[in-house]
């Protein structure tokens, strides 16, 4: 009887938080528009990602699909290193590191390419006329809708702006409202850091399509086209030369799809032009409100599994970069539940099951060219985006990188036999889009041969979380194969007399007494 009533009350105290939780806003608010990229708003879908600058007079709006990356299906293995790796595991056992490490650079990186880079899309641009001469201004990301809203005054007029990226509907939403009639005037065009896209007009639509770049070598081959339409209530609506243009509406409620010819690692023949325009084809017979809440309504599905209340908002009146700023001094909690729930969000919005795995920016990049190329790091950067997803019970977000870990376990099969001559697979540090499993970038962080490995812990973990019988049985050839490897290429190290992995390395941190990076029986490996 007392076990029982023990239990009662831990049940009473839990729902008792849950509904704290439930009753507290969680949001990042701004008194002022974003000036760089960086302090945008991002949204996503797992496909599409979108970053809201909230700026009055000139709104851009950042958009990336998952899948516009540079280059083509390819593989980068490099034969040369199944003579040279027996020469650069005996200089580091003989501690001739320097050496190793360069002959590793020289010989085993890859001499096709170091991976793609991952691209944006380009921009939304909506321009309305004097409302440069704003005042109380206010921008917020809901973390508990997934939508943004930017509110202001000009001339006496309120204007609201709401924006989502639909996870239902697969296109990103935005609304504009003033509490005048006849006060909604704007442009909306597209733009793109692509070269030579093309800019056109289609009815009610405008749109952009392009290709995406060629990178070390190779050449670009995805192809994407965005569409973007506008739904007005009142007033005019034309389009011309790639320009929505709509005069003294009500409201109006613009939509943006995106889609490319991307099928699958190996497969680019889809028709981008027919997706973008069956998205948007779908999208505009809805009504605003019933979009709002099936996507509202999907969101909440996810982020509702777990939350975190550390007491009543004390500061909610301030705007979240000055909470920043203050923390050392105010020790903000519901700044920490906020930054727990972000966490979530973010991975929530770049990880749907169907898509792509989460990249090094998760979903969201502006630049053509960005640092590390935006791939899947290996050697720490990919595990991270997803240690989040068992612990606080997003275990279905898991689903795209284990597709991935799925797809390089074939490619990988192929360089493992190419460049170290054995069965099983292996992955180097980094991989991309297309699943290149060759050793990328050089030896100090490239000559690493235990991706599969690591990424293989997270298929156990996910057993372990879940008891999952049938997923163990579908990932246990993965992990086999991963094993196999590591059986057919581990040798003695002389001194020790270990079984270890060699050449390794340690990225970023040389051992001590060694003057590289590379070296054998490494803590990663081990």
């Amino acid at each position: 009887m007392k076990v029982l009533s023990k239990q009662l009350i831990i049940t009473a105290i839990a729902m008792m938080a849950l509904d704290a939780s439930a009753s507290q806003e969680h949001k990042l608010w701004y008194d002022k528009p974003a000036q760089v990229w960086t302090e945008a708003l991002p949204l996503g879908n797992g496909r599409l990602g979108a970053m809201v600058y909230g700026n009055p007079g000139a709104e851009q709006i950042q958009l990336n699909e998952e899948t516009i990356w540079a280059g083509q299906p390819n593989n980068n293995a490099n034969p040369d290193a199944l003579e040279w790796i027996p020469k650069i595991r005996q200089l580091v056992f003989e501690g001739k590191y320097r050496e190793a490490q360069d002959m590793a650079t020289a010989h085993v990186k890859s001499h096709k390419n170091q991976g793609m880079p991952y691209q944006p899309f380009g921009d939304l641009r909506i321009t309305f006329p004097g409302h440069t001469r704003y005042e109380d201004y206010y921008r917020e990301l809901s973390l508990d809708s997934a939508r943004t809203v930017v509110k202001y005054k000009v001339d006496g007029v309120n204007f609201t702006r709401e924006t989502f990226t639909s996870f239902p509907d697969q296109v990103v939403i935005t609304r504009i409202t003033a509490d005048k009639p006849g006060s909604v005037t704007f442009n909306a065009s597209l733009t793109s850091p692509h070269p030579d896209v093309m800019i056109a007009s289609e009815g009610n639509d405008i749109t952009l399509s392009g290709v995406s770049s060629n990178h070390e070598g190779l050449k670009g081959k995805v192809e994407f086209q965005g569409r973007v339409t506008a739904v007005p209530k009142g007033g005019r609506m034309s389009t011309s030369d790639g320009v929505i243009s709509v005069e003294n509406a009500d409201e109006a409620v613009i939509y943006t799809s995106i889609a490319t010819n991307f099928n699958d690692y190996t497969d680019i023949t889809g028709d981008e032009e027919a997706r973008s325009k069956a998205y948007l084809a779908k999208a505009v017979t809805k009504p605003f409100s019933q979009a709002k809440k099936e996507h509202v309504d999907f969101y909440q599905k996810q982020i509702g599994t777990s939350t975190l209340d550390l007491g009543p908002d004390k500061y909610a009146d301030v705007p979240t970069d000055i909470r920043i700023e203050r923390f050392k001094d105010t020790h903000d909690n519901q700044l920490v539940a906020n930054y727990y729930k972000f966490g979530r969000y973010l991975l929530v919005s770049s990880s749907q099951p169907g898509g792509q795995a989460a990249n090094l920016q998760g979903i969201w990049n502006d630049k053509m060219f960005p640092s590390w190329d935006s791939k899947y790091t290996c050697n720490i950067n990919l595990e991270m985006n997803y240690w989040p997803a068992e612990v606080t019970n997003l275990t279905e977000l898991n689903e795209p990188l284990f597709r991935l870990i799925k797809e390089v376990s074939k490619t990988g099969a192929e360089t493992a036999k190419i460049m170290y001559g054995a069965p099983g697979w292996v992955l180097h540090h980094n991989t991309d889009i297309w699943r290149v499993t060759g050793a990328i970038d050089n030896a100090p962080s490239g000559m690493w041969m235990s991706g599969g490995a690591w990424l293989c812990r997270h298929l156990w973990e996910h057993y372990l979380h879940t008891g999952d019988i049938e997923f163990l049985r579908e990932a246990y050839p993965i992990m086999k194969g991963a094993g196999e490897f590591f059986d057919a290429t581990m040798v003695y190290e002389p001194q020790s007399g270990m079984l270890v992995v060699a050449p390794s390395n340690s990225p970023e941190n040389a051992p001590k007494g060694h003057n590289a990076t590379t070296t054998a029986g490494a803590t990663m490996d081990n």
